[in-house]
């Protein structure tokens, strides 16, 4: 059959110069020249289509949270550029100096840096790695990360400047599992509050944490403000601030940054990328990402989230709606020659990740007699029915994304064709969030941005993500559990590779959703502000090193940490 190309008029339409800026675009930009005393200060403007949901790092929830978050707040240790999970190797000091294993490899000893201070100016101390592997864990806080420290048993203190991790087994990631998923939080700050309660509680919108940004202002739906907390123990920001403008939607964040009123857009579309190759202002950059968007099918009733989906609940019927879509043309039709093909649920970059995997055919035949054959046959309206029940749902995405309501509407029509009716329910990103809490969704146009480690994939695959994690369509398969857990319990990696790909492969069949693209990671910056080296986990992982020459500064940056007074 014909692949269906969307019309003209809704298409993206990146032009040749596209293709030939993202070419050279890849990687990272060269090393500058390093900053010098005269280069400190200056403002980076952040133009986000979204604002954050909480300033806690037990409970991010979207990008804007995880950023602003990974800003304020340290972590015992910070991983490599490499991203090795296994063991501490490449891991570097932050609020630890220094750590010990025991001989039988089931605790290690952390020494705090004793010059680590709150943004209050109190002492960071060992009972405050305690409180927040607790917070962490407790199911009354509902922490996304609770189910990757599992193995974690508790964390002791042997004195002020001396934390103590004991776990249940030796296990390959048992070192990045805290230290990675566990960020620290001041227990003076936050004990008093119920942990069931932080989700709505103002304390969590304190953001007083230990890094070296600290928070000066935060104005719901409009702006947050980070400011280099100048006395840090790990060394001032070479920026002033950092600010998140926060935009109504993706078009407007882009006005602001073409206009001159922002110096950063994190996801530029195709088309910009032709009209950064001419502005000698402003430039794109490729930035490292792990990243992947499909569409997610809910496998529980929204209505009754202890009964199956009437719908998707059917593997026939996931698997028929998989086989109706022409991935290929769909990603030729959005991206151009720009986009790059999802192939799992996972990002391609990842060391486990497998792109030969066999996938379920584009095949419209076989898709129409699967859902004959399970009962599902063509009603008025061309849409099918079972039992008095039409084959009809609605797809649930952010209208912050023109790329997911692109596939939105091509996924429409390629149902359509074999006689599935879907509705587009788009909203702003805190209905859309909220919902997937909730899971009141039939379906939802899903972009994940994953942990470096196969452990991550328990929280949006296994059936203790359900729970605590991030599995919003409530996938549960004991198959997948078993290889998820074999996988993360061996310290040869080419065995990890391999359980990870049969856990991988079990999904493809099961096909809880359908596998569509990896995000174009493209952003544009003023070309007055110089980078730093960025992980692929984040590329804001060193933005505090980020810089701006004193001779290029404009007055936005000039303003400095005097806005913040």
């Amino acid at each position: 059959m014909r692949p269906f190309l969307m019309p003209r008029a809704l298409r993206w339409a990146p032009l040749a110069a596209a293709a030939i800026m993202l070419a050279s675009c890849k990687g990272s930009e060269p090393a500058p020249a390093a900053a010098g005393p005269a280069d400190i200060g200056g403002t980076l403007v952040i133009a986000s289509p979204s604002d954050a949901n909480s300033l806690l790092p037990q409970l991010v929830a979207s990008n804007v949270d995880r950023m602003t978050t990974d800003l304020l707040y340290d972590r015992l240790a910070n991983i490599g550029p490499d991203l090795v999970t296994i063991g501490d190797k490449g891991f570097t000091p932050a609020l630890a100096e220094k750590w010990e294993w025991s001989p039988d490899s089931l605790s290690i000893v952390f020494h705090l840096n004793p010059r680590a201070r709150w943004h209050d100016g109190v002492p960071v101390r060992a009972s405050d790695v305690r409180f927040s592997f607790a917070l962490t864990a407790n199911p009354a806080t509902g922490s996304p990360m609770a189910s990757l420290i599992t193995n974690i048993d508790s964390v002791s203190v042997r004195d002020s400047l001396t934390a103590v991790a004991w776990f249940k087994r030796h296990a390959p990631e048992q070192f990045y599992d805290l230290v990675y998923q566990v960020l620290i939080v001041p227990e003076h700050i936050l004990s008093n509050t119920p942990a069931g309660q932080l989700k709505t509680a103002d304390v969590a919108r304190r953001g007083i944490g230990s890094g070296r940004f600290r928070l000066g202002r935060w104005e719901a739906g409009q702006r947050i403000e980070l400011v280099a907390d100048t006395a840090n123990y790990r060394g001032r920001p070479k920026l002033d601030r950092v600010v998140f403008s926060i935009a109504p939607d993706f078009t407007a964040a882009a006005t602001r940054f073409f206009s001159g009123d922002a110096d950063m857009l994190e996801n530029l579309r195709p088309e910009h990328l032709a009209r950064l190759a001419t502005d000698s202002v402003r430039r794109a950059f490729r930035y490292p990402a792990l990243q992947y968007t499909y569409f997610a099918m809910n496998l529980v009733d929204p209505k009754n989230t202890a009964q199956p989906h009437p719908l998707f609940g059917e593997r026939a019927v996931r698997r028929a709606l998989t086989m109706a879509v022409d991935r290929r043309a769909m990603l030729k039709n959005v991206f151009d020659t720009l986009g790059q093909l999802s192939y799992g649920p996972f990002p391609g970059r990842l060391p486990v990740a497998d792109t030969t995997m066999a996938q379920l055919p584009y095949d419209t035949v076989k898709a129409r007699m699967l859902l004959d054959s399970a009962g599902w046959l063509m009603g008025p309206g061309a849409v099918r029915v079972k039992n008095g029940r039409r084959l009809e749902f609605s797809v649930t995405t952010p209208n912050s994304s023109p790329p997911r309501h692109a596939y939105a509407v091509l996924l429409q029509e390629a149902f359509r064709r074999i006689g599935v009716s879907m509705k587009l329910d788009e909203t702003d990103f805190g209905s859309y969030s909220a919902k997937l809490n909730a899971r009141g969704f039939d379906s939802e146009m899903a972009n994940y941005n994953t942990d470096p480690s196969v452990s991550g994939f328990k929280q949006s695959w296994a059936t203790a993500g359900i729970k605590d994690g991030s599995n919003y369509t409530a996938y549960s398969n004991p198959v997948v559990d078993a290889l998820l857990d074999s996988a993360t319990a061996t310290f040869e990696f080419a065995r990890t590779r391999s359980y990870a790909r049969r856990a991988f492969e079990t999904i493809i069949e099961d096909a809880p959703g359908i596998w569509l693209y990896e995000p174009l990671t493209m952003a544009g910056l003023d070309r007055r502000v110089h980078t730093a080296p960025m992980r692929a986990d984040g590329y804001w992982s060193d933005l505090a090193d980020w810089w701006i020459p004193a001779g290029q500064r404009t007055a936005r940056d000039k303003i400095g940490l005097r806005a913040a007074q």
